[in-house]
């Protein structure tokens, strides 16, 4: 998908805007209908991983949860920088390249599959189906201690682990970067064509 997105990403937003100046022509009506059906899968998605987030919460000395309100923070905050980039992109104030944008945005997610990856990893070796989940790669647990914020934005993010096995190591680098360099050479042939991509 990453692959494809950096290569489609040349004519897409033409592509785009002509669907959908054609689906408008044939009824304003059904445009808004598929929007919304989109709109709200998201945002049922959204609305059961919060509930589940919340529900999570914290466990007391006696056993008994807590529902935290963490999670509901974040979610308006990113709704608001959501609301924010969606008003500023429609009044013309950012103008995206889509094709530095799914550049950038792919190698992001390069290194998130990685990271989950490596979280399977070490999952398998917790279930003792793999071996290896005291050999350590390193520990910096001391730097980034897990129940920190930034302990838990790396691991939310990138599931980033201050003690990681040698063998949550190895796969991460076995596929960060054999991928991460192709994606780069890929991107690479394309880089000539951006002066030419419409925004």
């Amino acid at each position: 998908m990453i692959f494809w997105m950096s290569a489609a990403a040349r004519g897409l937003g033409a592509e785009l805007r002509g669907q959908i100046d054609r689906a408008a022509e044939g009824g304003r009506w059904s445009l808004a209908v598929v929007a919304m059906l989109a709109v709200g899968r998201e945002g049922l998605e959204t609305a059961l991983f919060l509930w589940a987030a919340t529900q999570a919460g914290t466990r007391d000395a006696v056993g008994s949860v807590t529902p935290t309100w963490e999670p509901l923070v974040g979610a308006l905050l990113g709704i608001l920088v959501a609301v924010a980039l969606g008003y500023l992109i429609y009044r013309g104030a950012i103008r995206l390249n889509l094709t530095v944008f799914f550049t950038w945005t792919g190698a992001f997610l390069i290194l998130v599959a990685g990271g989950v990856l490596a979280y399977g990893i070490h999952d398998l070796q917790e279930a003792g189906i793999l071996p290896g989940l005291h050999s350590l790669a390193f520990d910096v647990s001391d730097v980034i201690p897990p129940s920190s914020w930034y302990g838990t934005l790396l691991k939310g993010v990138f599931n980033f682990s201050p003690a990681t096995t040698r063998l949550e190591a190895l796969a991460w680098v076995l596929y960060v970067v054999p991928v991460g360099v192709l994606f780069l050479f890929r991107t690479r042939i394309f880089r000539p064509n951006l002066q030419t991509q419409e925004h």
